[in-house]
């Protein structure tokens, strides 16, 4: 916990942190080994991440639900904490499809995404702020309006970040990471993403050559990567 107290967590996450640590202190004085005390972790465990499971509220049915406290985002202040949230829970990945025009390759599209639980959409709407602003004064935007913004898709469970636009995936996704790179397997998926882009800019995607290889690089990227 020491970590996570130095290095704080800034996702609604954060708040699943704090009653966790709630319980460990409860553990630790060793109250739950009283009555009170194991109603009282169990209520904070009713507020933690999806809840009780059912045999436990089956046991437990008059228990008192814990207060989740509220969560406000406050902002990105650090590109390296994107960098490594993106390694984790972001995707690099090329579209293909049949064009209506039957143009050779006018159906390529490369788009960066994240994609979180709807809880998370202030996170989503901070993180799409962030890339806009050049991701060099984020760090002043304390909150982010309500706003329709081009990069950021909400249904009604979940809420996603996508750059689709081919100028913002070569002028912002691409710098961006270039700068602070991904760390673990994914890192292998964006330099074939990157393989990708550069095909694009030159064109030659639009070459039945070019196109192929666009097709090679997307039949080795992310799940059927070894």
């Amino acid at each position: 916990m020491d970590h996570f107290d130095k290095y704080p967590l800034i996702s609604a996450k954060v708040v699943d942190y704090l009653l966790f640590k709630k319980c460990f202190n409860l553990i630790k004085l060793q109250e739950h080994l009283t009555e009170e005390g194991l109603l009282k972790l169990i209520g904070i465990k009713a507020s933690l991440n999806l809840g009780l499971p059912l045999n436990l509220k089956e046991a437990f049915p008059k228990v008192e639900q814990y207060n989740r406290p509220a969560y406000t985002f406050k902002g990105i202040a650090d590109p390296n904490w994107v960098a490594g949230f993106s390694s984790g829970d972001s995707s690099f990945s090329v579209k293909t499809g049949s064009s209506t025009t039957n143009k050779l390759g006018s159906r390529v599209q490369l788009r960066f995404e994240i994609g979180l639980n709807i809880r998370e959409k202030e996170l989503i709407k901070g993180l799409a702020t962030f890339f806009k602003s050049g991701y060099s004064s984020a760090s002043k935007v304390p909150e982010v309006k309500e706003v329709n913004d081009k990069y950021v898709y909400i249904t009604n469970d979940s809420v996603h970040l996508q750059v689709i636009k081919f100028e913002d995936i070569l002028n912002i996704i691409i710098p961006f990471f270039e700068e602070y790179p991904i760390q673990g397997k994914k890192s292998s998926d964006l330099a074939d993403f990157k393989k990708a882009a550069e095909l694009i800019k030159n064109k030659e995607h639009l070459t039945l050559g070019g196109f192929n290889k666009i097709l090679e690089i997307k039949a080795a990227m992310n799940k059927v990567r070894t």
